[in-house]
C-alpha cells in the first residue's frame, strides 16, 4: 500500500507516518521548496532501525500548484490520500485571510481534481475541523449540527468540508472528512495554546522565563492526543464506503484548565506568572466547543486511549526534558514518539496529587 500524506511535517503528519509505517505502507510525503529544512517532527523516524529508509519518500510539491500535484499523483499512484497541509493557526488566519483561503481550502479542490483528472482511484481524507463549527448551535457538536465558522480558517475549511462532499457525490470518488476537534502533543507547534503553556511552564521552573502572555482563558475546547486521532483518520479510509465522522472525547475543557493541570503538576502558580494581553484575543470569538463522536466510535470502532490529564502531563514533561538538554547542551531534546513520555508521566497523570 502507498499511501501520500500533504503536511507530513507536521504534527498531524509526522504520527500518521509512522503508524501507516508500522503498518507496512510506503509513505510519500509532499514538502515545499525551501531554504531551510524543516522536518524535526519525522527526522527520528529515519533513526529508526525497525523502519526501512526506502519506506518513506519526500517529494516536492506545492498545495498552491496544481501541476505540481497532478505530476506527483501520476507518478507515485497512491492508494491513500491524506490531506492534511493547511495554514492550520486560526489567530493567524486573521491576518493572513487570503492565503488561508487557498492553502487551507482552494487546495482541496486542486487535490480532487488531480484526482478526478488522473483516471486513478485513491482513497482521500480530507482534515475538516471542529473550527466549522464556530458559534455552536447545539451542544455538543455532531456531524449534522449546522457550520457557523467564525474565523477565515473555519470558512476555509467549511469550503473543503463541502467540496470533498461534492466531488463523493458528483464522481464517486472515495472522499471521507474527518471533523477533528482539537488535538495536541509534544509535537505541537510552539505558538498554538497548549503547547505555549506547557513550554512555558517548563521554562518557569528552570529558571529560564518569568511570564506567560495569553488571550481568553475561558474558551473551552474538546481536546485530545494527536496520536489517537490520526488512527481515526486511518479507519476512515478502511470502510466498505466513504463517510464524515466527528472525532473528538466528549469533554471539554477551558485554557484555565491547561494552566492549572501544566503548572501544578510542576508545583507552580501560574496566576503569579500568567498576565493577559489584548492582542491575542480574535476579532470573533469561539466559547465553546465539544465533539460527539459517538458515530465513529460506532461504525469505526474507535475511541480515545488518552485523557486530557495525561496529554497535558505527557507535554509538560516533554518540553520540561526538552528544555533541561538545552541547558546542558546536548541538543533541543528528544523529538521522538511522545508514547514513550507518555508511558513514563501516565502514573503521575493519574495521581490527584
Amino acid at each position: 500500500m502507498k499511501a501520500l500524506i500533504t503536511g507530513i511535517t507536521g504534527q498531524d503528519g509526522s504520527y500518521l507516518a509512522e503508524m501507516l509505517l508500522a503498518k507496512g505502507y510506503h509513505v510519500y510525503g509532499i514538502i515545499r521548496r525551501s531554504s531551510s529544512f524543516n522536518t524535526g517532527r519525522i527526522d527520528p523516524i529515519y533513526q529508526d532501525p525497525h523502519v526501512p529508509d526506502a519506506r518513506l519518500h519526500l517529494v516536492y510539491g506545492d498545495l498552491n500548484d496544481a501541476s505540481s500535484l497532478n505530476k506527483i499523483l501520476r507518478t507515485i499512484r497512491p492508494d491513500e490520500i491524506y490531506n492534511l497541509g493547511a495554514q492550520s493557526h486560526v489567530r493567524v488566519s486573521f491576518d493572513i485571510p487570503e492565503y488561508t483561503a487557498e492553502v487551507t481550502g482552494v487546495a482541496t479542490v486542486r487535490l480532487l481534481e488531480a484526482i478526478r483528472e488522473s483516471g486513478l482511484h485513491p482513497k482521500f481524507y480530507q482534515a475538516s475541523s471542529s473550527e466549522m463549527f464556530g458559534k455552536a448551535l447545539e451542544v455538543p457538536q455532531h456531524e449534522t449540527t449546522p457550520f457557523y465558522p467564525r474565523s477565515p480558517y473555519g470558512a476555509a475549511k467549511a469550503y473543503a468540508y463541502w467540496i470533498t462532499v461534492n466531488y463523493r457525490e458528483a464522481y464517486g470518488l472515495f472522499a471521507c472528512n474527518g471533523i477533528l476537534f482539537n488535538h495536541e502533543s509534544p509535537r505541537r507547534g510552539e505558538t498554538f495554546v497548549s503547547r505555549k503553556i506547557a513550554k512555558a511552564a517548563a521554562r518557569i521552573k528552570l529558571g529560564l522565563q518569568e511570564e506567560l502572555y495569553l488571550g481568553n482563558l475561558d474558551a473551552r475546547r474538546d481536546w485530545g492526543f494527536a496520536g489517537d486521532y490520526v488512527e481515526a483518520m486511518w479507519l476512515m479510509l478502511q470502510q466498505q464506503e466513504p463517510d464524515d465522522y466527528v472525532i473528538a472525547t466528549g469533554a471539554t475543557h477551558s485554557v484555565r484548565d491547561i494552566l492549572e493541570l501544566a503548572f501544578g503538576h510542576l508545583d507552580l502558580d501560574w496566576k503569579t506568572h500568567v498576565k493577559i494581553d489584548p492582542r491575542y484575543y480574535r476579532p470573533t470569538e469561539v466559547d465553546l466547543l465539544v465533539g460527539d463522536a459517538s458515530k465513529a466510535m460506532r461504525e469505526l470502532g474507535w475511541k480515545p486511549k488518552v485523557s486530557f490529564r495525561e496529554l497535558i502531563v505527557m507535554m509538560v514533561e516533554a518540553d520540561l526534558e526538552a528544555e533541561r538538554r538545552k541547558i546542558e547542551g546536548t541538543g533541543s531534546g528528544d523529538r521522538g514518539s511522545a508514547r514513550a513520555i507518555l508511558e513514563a508521566t501516565i502514573k503521575k497523570a493519574a495521581d490527584p496529587d
